[in-house]
């Protein structure tokens, strides 16, 4: 036999024009546009705390855990190994590191934990930065922050449940919760039959003793069919009681410490949002208690499901935001056809195009973050804009981001679509937020719910957009073409979509008029509003300034 030679030296290569590693982000310097909107939104008091949370929401290693978690994903642990049931979820240590992070940088409490004006507004930025690195861990920061406000109106309720919520420790531990250091809340109201039509839930509830309405104890069975973050510690859900449709909170133990019979049955194999367990679960004379009147379970829960949309709106700019923030780097340090890919007319084009509709988005949450913070202090008016406002801002926002992800990855080419790169993550990520609380219809019903039903929503929305009348010929256009369709009620349903895209970008034209650089806001209506907008990136009008949109966006202006 032939001896075996070893191996001569492996040929090798010299790399040459790839763009170096992008390492930490400076989340919150870097980004002039959030700065700025902070500022100008009522939440610029807490600037040094942005700051720091935007180094460590950039940081590699923050970056580093997101992938981890993600890459392994959680898995569903039924029984212990001795037998006995407990239907927990395990998670790779990075998703817990991360939550750690969030919940003691207060991403779900500081809206409640501050009474200060603009507190939402810094909500919003906090969600905004972390939501660039990590889409799951979000999820149940999400539902944690929402789950406040209905709970308020429940007061034996949320005395016991709220501090718990607005914790800064994170606690993984699966124990009752009197002996846990801080808690999260989750949500489950579809179920298989009917999704968002949760009329058509089956789930019932009985009373455990005499007692029956908000504040008492009750019994659930039923199924639901999805579950995000099904490890909190407690969950709001519907059911039917006597009344009708009813909120009930639900403990994953019952006070008297016994695990509560939350049975799940699989986890959801999920296209993104994979470091987050969704999954179905099985209710069997499961222990909970009444949230809000009996027979209101709806207009309780709805409470959380708007503040839900708000978040989704705001993970969805991120989600723009990072994938912008990755196009620049790579265009920014690879060169193609002699000159590096900015430096192309076409590319900055595109460049240009997907830095204007990130400062659209992040401007439309920023101003409905502040309508909900005026709102919490009392203004009708706020509150009104905020109702019509989320609806119209999570419908478009979240319809732009799974585009925006898109053209982001195309900026990369080949590399782009490579897992070692984040932006194939960003993309399954994107079109998660225009489903969750409420599909695309779902949100152009609640548009014209709210013109039907709230007399001043209407109204506030003209304000705003008269605000800016007179500064730009396209946007006076598109507003008046608005309000011919408010006011002509036939077929509503019909023209639903058209409608809310219509508010949604004279929103957001309107905002960027008022306070963006010239050139950005003179880009937006150039190509957005009128009859040239055909919803491509890249197709900004010949005279676009493309210098300061893209200086913009890279921090350097």
């Amino acid at each position: 036999m032939t001896p075996l030679r070893p191996l001569a030296a492996l040929p090798t290569h010299e790399v040459v024009n790839m763009p170096p590693h992008l390492g930490d982000q400076d989340l919150w310097q870097d980004d002039p546009a959030l700065r700025e909107g902070v500022d100008r939104e009522g939440g610029g008091w807490a600037r040094d705390r942005l700051a720091e949370f935007g180094r460590v929401a950039g940081a590699v290693d923050t970056f580093e855990k997101a992938d981890l978690a993600n890459r392994h994903p959680p898995e569903l642990e039924t029984f212990d190994r001795y037998g006995m049931r407990v239907d927990q979820v395990a998670f790779h240590p990075s998703y817990h590191e991360l939550m750690a992070i969030a919940i003691e940088n207060e991403v779900p409490s500081f809206a409640w934990r501050n009474s200060r004006s603009g507190s939402q507004v810094v909500h919003a930025a906090l969600t905004y930065l972390f939501n660039q690195a990590e889409g799951g861990v979000m999820c149940p920061m999400a539902m944690t922050y929402s789950a406040v406000p209905p709970l308020r109106r429940s007061p034996g309720v949320g005395e016991e449940w709220i501090p718990r919520l607005l914790a800064t420790v994170y606690d993984r531990r699966d124990i009752p919760v009197s002996d846990k250091a801080g808690a999260t809340m989750g949500m489950f109201m579809t179920e298989k039959q009917g999704g968002s039509d949760v009329r058509t839930n089956s789930t019932r509830a009985e009373p455990s003793g005499t007692a029956t309405g908000e504040g008492a104890e009750y019994r659930l069975t039923g199924h639901k069919f999805f579950c995000s973050a099904p490890m909190s510690d407690a969950f709001l859900t519907l059911a039917y009681a006597a009344g009708g449709l009813s909120c009930f909170l639900v403990p994953r133990w019952t006070p008297g410490g016994e695990r509560n019979p939350l049975f799940m049955q699989r986890l959801k194999d999920k296209l993104g949002n994979r470091s987050n367990a969704s999954a179905e679960i099985e209710l069997h004379d499961t222990w909970g208690v009444m949230v809000g009147e009996e027979g209101r379970g709806v207009p309780t829960i709805i409470e959380m499901v708007q503040y839900n949309r708000f978040y989704c709106a705001a993970s969805s700019a991120a989600l723009m935001r990072q994938g912008l923030a990755q196009a620049l780097h790579h265009t920014t340090h690879r060169t193609a056809f002699q000159k590096k890919l900015v430096q192309h007319s076409l590319m900055r084009n595109v460049l240009a195009d997907l830095a204007v509709e990130v400062e659209a988005a992040l401007a439309l949450t920023l101003r409905i973050a502040r309508a909900i913070d005026e709102a919490e202090d009392g203004d009708a008016g706020a509150a009104a804009l905020a109702r019509i406002g989320t609806a119209a801002g999570k419908y478009w926002v979240c319809k732009r981001a799974p585009g925006h992800a898109l053209e982001a990855l195309e900026c990369h080419g080949g590399p782009g679509y490579i897992e070692d790169s984040i932006m194939p993550r960003l993309y399954r990520e994107a079109p998660l937020n225009g489903i969750w609380e409420g599909s695309g219809n779902v949100m152009c019903l609640d548009v014209i719910r709210a013109m039907h039903r709230e007399e001043a929503a209407v109204p506030a929305l003209l304000a705003e957009l008269d605000a800016a009348r007179g500064a730009n010929r396209a946007l006076d256009s598109t507003v008046a073409a608005l309000k011919d369709d408010l006011a002509d009620r036939e077929d509503l349903e019909l023209r639903a979509r058209g409608i809310t895209e219509r508010m949604a970008v004279a929103l957001q034209g309107a905002l960027l008029v008022r306070h963006a650089p010239a050139a950005t806001a003179d880009a937006f209506c150039a190509s957005r509003l009128g009859s040239r907008w055909s919803g491509a990136y890249g197709s900004l009008p010949a005279g676009t300034d493309f210098d300061p949109i893209i200086d913009r966006a890279t921090g350097a202006a």
